[in-house]
């Protein structure tokens, strides 16, 4: 009888019944994935959306003084929020946009900085200036060229 951690890693993608993946092939299969994309442009691009979210609608209780850092600018820091998290998921599953997505989150850190209570207390616009760099730093792997065939004699 397997556990349940045993049944998902036999079942893991890629994995069949008669040979149960093990965890070092997971984290193999996962590094080789990690290295297909630009993998921590989209953990910093994503990262950058939490706290642009976050301190809009944040009530914080100081000794019992509330504090609320709510603005106008809520609807505009939600939709900033949303947008770098989505740049970020985008980064990791569709790497070919990465320019796009690059550029697009180093301008919406930059936007977000006067609309989102200073970027998220500057800990998004330093995440998403950092993912954007990276994002547009990022060069795909190089693909294995085709062994050239020596010259033809005639």
């Amino acid at each position: 009888m397997l556990t349940p951690v045993r049944r998902l890693i036999a079942h893991f993608p890629g994995g069949s019944r008669e040979t149960p993946v093990t965890v070092a092939e997971i984290r193999h299969r996962f590094r080789t994935w990690r290295g297909e994309r630009p993998f921590w442009a989209g953990v910093f691009t994503f990262k950058a959306g939490l706290p642009i979210l976050y301190w809009p609608y944040a009530h914080l209780d100081l000794g019992g003084i509330p504090l609320a850092l709510s603005t106008t600018s809520g609807a505009g820091s939600l939709t900033i929020g949303v947008l770098l998290m989505t740049l970020g998921l985008a980064l990791w599953y569709r790497p070919h946009l990465r320019v796009f997505a690059g550029i697009a989150t180093l301008l919406l850190s930059l936007i977000s900085f006067p609309v989102a209570n200073f970027g998220g207390m500057f800990l998004g616009v330093i995440s998403g200036l950092i993912g954007g760099s990276l994002a547009c730093a990022w060069m795909p792997p190089p693909t294995a060229a085709p062994a050239e065939e020596g010259p033809s004699g005639g």
